[in-house]
């Protein structure tokens, strides 16, 4: 999101610990020290590849311009995925207890209501479809998670890169901080330095696809309003005729607003809080809110749906905006980084720790750019609905929210296509797999359901839990049969691999002798769901998406599994 404009009035309820610039021990002006990962961009992205890589035994130093998280709303949005992502990270707490989660939303054209949306949500889940949480509330809890981890993460603040050098082995960055310059050398270099990378920009690399010409005002205000948190969608609204409207609650009686600017009104002069003001009083009084308000925070936004064609480039890799940038509309924008993130840490994880052939990097931007493709789609076609670009566009979106006020069939034509998982179907890392009746396909994100957990890290005893809570940062084998019990064939995965990969067995009854940690179908859902009889086994990647299944002989899935991961790390 543009920051290029904005005021701020009274200060947000959350306030930002400042930190000062520090630098390295240096000789003749470089940094003795020789780093094995470093990123550029402390924002959500950056600092969940950074702990993503932690969570591998991973040091990485991470480079940021700022002197403290960022302020206003920004990204607000975390989807039931990035918070899958998020607890593997060690950081789901804060966003649990601070978040406002919300199922669904409200599309309205002029005063009449043209869609009522939920997104899935059923008995299987754990995590709610969607948390509105400002991003400042959302760098705080990953910093926070970083900041346990400070062995492994080396946050600079205040530090500006100021040139980049990269070759065959690495780069080396010339870096800017109030106390001086110096250069540091890195064998991997991560740029999650946003919109407008530096990085990106010393190499030379230029994004391309869509910039849309529409323009939407964003203002958080402070209003102590008992009014749900859903999404709420006004088109041609009274308060601001020919325009569209989102609002959206957040945390501490934060509201934000986002208004969409006439052709041909003065940007500059939107952003003044004089012109800003009115807008949203008349939008509140429309609402029937009538509680006292003060705007705290205001910028401007234009959509873009553009993207690197290639997030690998040697040495150097490329994630969340500064890779793609993706409309609002949707929610794709910091949920695409995260995913990203979740993506690049293992497999960079597995590179540098000497499991993996360095081409596996080249999966993340194979699987990457296909997601960034598949988000810009549907983000692109939001977009033209919220903001039409042209005559035409704006003519079909007045013809149905027209009809849809009485004909409910088009109401599906409104509908914001908030995001969702990505299944990477053509990925070079997939495995030949059985064919099952039902269930993931290899390159799917594995799907939720609850289980009932056996012995390991909690003890001897029982307890409820999901699928998604077995998933570590290592490659999982879910082996599926009727008492839990584990052909030797199959435990010897754990030490035949070079990888780092973890055997749970999952039960279609209670074991009776429970030696190694394991889950029981309790509800009777799990193994219809993934098409699973006795002797299926699932791997699953350290991401959680699946890497192949099969059904057979212990000796044979043991094979099977040996071999996909052999094909997956190019070992």
């Amino acid at each position: 999101m543009s920051d290029s404009m904005h005021a701020q009035f009274k200060p947000y309820p959350f306030v930002a610990k400042q930190y000062d610039a520090r630098l390295p021990e240096l000789v003749d002006g470089r940094e003795t020290r020789r780093h094995a990962a470093t990123i550029v961009g402390g924002g959500p992205v950056g600092l969940a590849i950074a702990l993503g890589l932690a969570k591998h035994g991973v040091r990485s130093v991470l480079i940021e311009a700022d002197e403290s998280v960022c302020e206003g709303s920004r990204a607000i949005c975390i989807s039931r995925r990035s918070l899958e992502i998020i607890e593997r990270l060690g950081a789901l707490d804060g966003f649990l207890a601070k978040g406002l989660p919300w199922t669904g939303g409200r599309s309205f054209y002029r005063e009449n209501e043209v869609l009522h949306f939920t997104m899935p949500q059923d008995e299987n889940q754990k995590l709610p479809p969607m948390v509105n949480l400002a991003q400042y509330h959302i760098e705080q809890f990953l910093l926070d998670a970083a900041e346990r981890h400070a062995d492994l993460i080396d946050i600079r603040w205040r530090t500006k890169v100021t040139s980049v050098q990269h070759d065959a082995h690495g780069a080396t960055l010339t870096l800017s901080t109030p106390l001086g310059d110096y250069e540091t050398q890195t064998d991997w270099l991560v740029a999650a330095d946003g919109g407008r990378s530096t990085v990106r920009e010393a190499l030379g690399l230029k994004l391309t696809g869509t910039s849309y010409e529409g323009r939407y005002v964003i203002v958080d205000i402070l209003l102590d309003s008992a009014r749900p948190t859903e999404r709420l969608a006004y088109f041609d609204p009274a308060s601001n005729p020919g325009s569209t409207v989102l609002v959206h609650k957040q945390p501490d009686n934060v509201w934000r607003i986002d208004y969409q600017l006439r052709d041909g009104e003065d940007a500059e002069a939107a952003v003044k809080p004089e012109n800003v003001m009115p807008r949203v009083q008349s939008l509140l009084d429309m609402m029937g809110e009538t509680s006292a308000w003060s705007p705290i925070w205001i910028t401007i936004y234009k959509a873009n749906a553009l993207t690197l064609e290639r997030y690998r480039h040697g040495r150097v890799l490329f994630a969340g905006d500064a890779a793609h940038l993706v409309p609002i509309f949707g929610v794709r924008g910091a949920n695409s980084g995260i995913d990203d993130a979740d993506n690049l840490a293992w497999k960079l994880a597995s590179v540098v720790n000497g499991r993996a052939d360095a081409r596996l990097l080249d999966s993340y931007s194979d699987e990457r750019v296909f997601a960034a493709h598949e988000n810009l789609s549907y983000g692109t076609k939001s977009t033209e609905f919220m903001a039409p670009p042209s005559f035409a566009f704006e003519l079909m979106r007045t013809a149905v929210l027209s009809l849809a006020t009485r004909h409910p069939g088009v109401r599906s034509l409104i509908n914001p296509r908030q995001t969702s998982a990505i299944a990477y179907k053509d990925s070079p890392l997939n495995a030949v797999s059985d064919p099952l009746a039902s269930g993931p396909v290899p390159g799917a994100v594995l799907p939720e359901c609850p289980i009932t957990i056996v012995g390991g890290v909690v003890g001897d005893g029982e307890r409820v839990g999901h699928i998604t809570d077995l998933i570590g940062p290592q490659f999982t084998a879910f082996y599926f049969s009727d008492g839990g019990d584990v052909p030797p064939e199959l435990a010897a995965l754990e030490t035949s691999c070079t990888v780092s990969l973890t055997l749970v067995p999952l039960a279609r009854c209670a074991p009776v002798d429970a030696t190694r940690r394991c889950a029981w179908d309790h509800t009777g859902r799990l193994f219809p769901m993934y098409g699973a009889d006795a002797n299926t086994l699932y791997l699953v990647r350290p991401d959680g998406h699946v890497l192949g299944h099969w059904q057979g002989s212990s000796t044979t899935l043991a094979q099977r599994a040996h071999d996909a991961l052999q094909h997956a790390l190019y070992a």
